[in-house]
């Protein structure tokens, strides 16, 4: 039986709160809906205290003290807006500014950075420091195809690096140097993109400033849809239309698929189509590839083909691997990611289909993710002959672009994605979720093995669902029909991971031979794709678990809910793939990774 915390009384301005003990100060107040403010604090990572910003008074102590780092006692005599603490915050901030590069209207962060929001609040009027920022030599990264790091932006918060080291367990930058010379480093200060760095962009959705955006490829797009010549096609991934909405002025959680396909086409896309046809098509690709590597070990006695089988859906995930665990890379599956494949099959078979000159096709995708610019800038991704994705926007650039069209989101009527590569199902869009993958996988492979639906209610396997770091299930097939007798009686095991510090507890497990797995998903973000780099900010896991009960919500109200019954998939089989690991689709929909050096 858990031991429940001792209870703590204190008061905070004045009103009394009870929190259980190792409660900070600043939760405390934010339970009474106290605002203090804060710049290095983050509810997904550990207490640092090093912005100072939340400095508070306590009756009786002769200094300030930092809320965010401090536990409540009993009997504590808060105040959090005295004379005293009101012009400690104004002094930090103006010392934070004053080491700031401050072209605030010229930075994509305008409007949206915390620095500023605090300035605007407590650093307006006279000031009593000097400008130091032509003192500080500053650099401005532009090496990754995925993020800018601007050092001039950068406050020294140290998010970001808490960020890469606990969350996902990469640690591509730290800091370094101390006092008035500390800055934030990568290894030997090489370029972001010479370094052990996945291109998540977690470390971007929690920085405070513009010191980490994303590169971002907004007035390209443009001049594409502005060119007469260019047929531009836009594909929108399942997480962005849950998040969407954020930068739009709707609650977090909120679908707006229809209203955002709207807003495409009155942008000016040509054809408007969705990443979930390819992430139905990504099903029937690697659920046969599991089910050909199973038949090949446990029929042919096949000592070189590997299992546990990994998902490939994630480029941050690919990349932590090629950086981190190289030997088990022949454990990924081949498959390219539904952007990739979408990407490949847009320049081929829907060009060929809509009589469009591929040359002359510009491809976008509207991704949850930064790591996506990354993966399109691969050179193994050019099947199709061309690039096969010219430019990924974040679904914070979307709102973007909207927003500069004049468009005015919330009075939007839905409408349908295009006809041809634009169906899904449900389990097309809960690629978005931490757990969907396999889910998806799993409605498809066990009804082609045994002609019957998952043995869960309402095709929903709860199992790998939720928020649970490292989740685990396991499926029994029975009745298999003729072709797939072998696989009868067997348990089904598999393992999801989300955040790459999860991911490494299970491949740890696997490199020491203690996980008896057949099939691992895994996604580079907290939460999966909702929790991408390129979603929305702030975010937490609030925002997080909102996102994902609106993509089962989505997955629940759809018509088609197993990617074997898309329609527009057996139509590209039949017309163009012939059946799924078929020679062309090896050619198309498939690929291979590379060891990178691991420092």
């Amino acid at each position: 039986m858990k031991k429940r915390k001792a209870m703590i009384n204190l008061t905070i301005n004045d009103q009394f709160v009870s929190v259980p003990a190792g409660t900070t100060v600043l939760a405390a107040a934010q339970k009474l809906k106290i605002n203090i403010p804060t710049l290095c604090n983050h509810p997904d990572l550990c207490v640092a205290g090093n912005c100072r910003v939340c400095v508070v008074e306590q009756k009786g102590e002769r200094t300030l003290i930092a809320s965010c780092a401090t536990p409540v006692s009993e009997g504590m005599d808060i105040h959090t807006n005295t004379l005293k603490v009101r012009n400690a915050r104004k002094h930090i901030v103006e010392l934070l500014l004053s080491e700031h590069r401050s072209d605030c209207t010229k930075c994509y962060k305008n409007q949206k950075c915390e620095l500023q929001a605090l300035a605007n609040e407590f650093a307006f009027g006279d000031t009593i420091f000097l400008d130091l920022v032509e003192d500080h030599p500053h650099t401005i990264d532009r090496s990754s195809p995925s993020f800018i790091k601007d050092d001039s932006k950068c406050i020294r918060c140290q998010r970001c690096v808490r960020t890469c080291s606990e969350l996902q367990y990469i640690s591509a930058i730290a800091v370094a140097n101390k006092g008035a010379h500390q800055k934030i480093s990568s290894f030997h200060n090489k370029p972001m993109s010479h370094v052990v760095c996945t291109n998540c962009g977690q470390c971007v959705n929690r920085c405070p400033t513009g010191a980490l955006v994303e590169k971002t490829y907004i007035d390209q797009v443009w001049d594409a849809i502005y060119d007469p010549d260019k047929h531009v096609v836009v594909q929108t991934a399942p997480a962005v239309r849950v998040a969407l909405g954020e930068d739009l002025g709707y609650d977090p959680g909120e679908r707006v698929t229809g209203k955002m396909v709207t807003a495409l086409k009155q942008v000016g896309f040509d054809s408007v189509l969705d990443t979930d046809f390819s992430a139905d098509l990504t099903i029937m690709e690697e659920g046969t590839e599991l089910l050909t590597r199973l038949k090949k070990i446990l029929v042919e006695g096949d000592k070189k083909t590997k299992i546990p089988m990994f998902t490939s859906c994630s480029p941050g995930w690919i990349k932590f691997m090629e950086h981190k665990y190289p030997e088990f890379l022949p454990n990924l599956s081949t498959c390219k990611s539904p952007q990739q494949m979408f990407g490949a099959l847009a320049k081929t078979y829907f060009a060929k289909m809509r009589n469009i000159d591929p040359s002359k096709m510009v491809s976008v995708s509207v991704m949850p993710c930064t790591a996506k610019k990354f993966e399109a800038d691969r050179p193994e991704m050019r099947a199709s002959g061309y690039k096969d994705i010219d430019f990924v926007l974040t679904t914070r650039e979307l709102a973007v672009m909207i927003k500069q069209a004049g468009i005015d989101f919330r009075v939007l009527k839905p409408s349908g994605y295009d006809s041809i590569m634009g169906e899904s199902t449900g389990a097309g869009v809960i690629f978005g979720a931490t757990g969907g993958v396999m889910e998806a996988a799993l409605r498809t492979a066990y009804e082609i093995v045994t002609g019957r639906e998952v043995p869960f209610t309402n095709l929903n396997i709860t199992p790998v669902r939720g928020m649970d770091g490292v989740k685990e299930a396991s499926v029994k097939i029975e009745g298999c029909t003729n072709d797939w007798k072998f696989l009868e009686g067997v348990e089904l095991k598999v393992a999801i991971a989300h955040g790459l510090s999860n991911a490494n507890k299970i491949m740890k497990r696997v490199k020491e031979g203690k996980a008896n797995y057949h099939f691992i998903e895994v996604m580079a973000c907290p939460g999966g794709c909702i929790g991408g780099g390129g979603q929305p900010i702030p975010t937490s896991m609030e925002i997080r678990e909102n996102r994902m009960k609106a993509i089962y919500s989505e997955d629940e109200h759809m018509v088609l809910r197993k990617s074997h019954e898309n329609p527009d998939v057996m139509a590209i089989y039949k017309e163009f793939l012939d059946k799924p690991n078929s020679h062309k689709s090896h050619e198309l929909l498939h690929t291979h990774y590379v060891e990178r050096e691991g420092y």
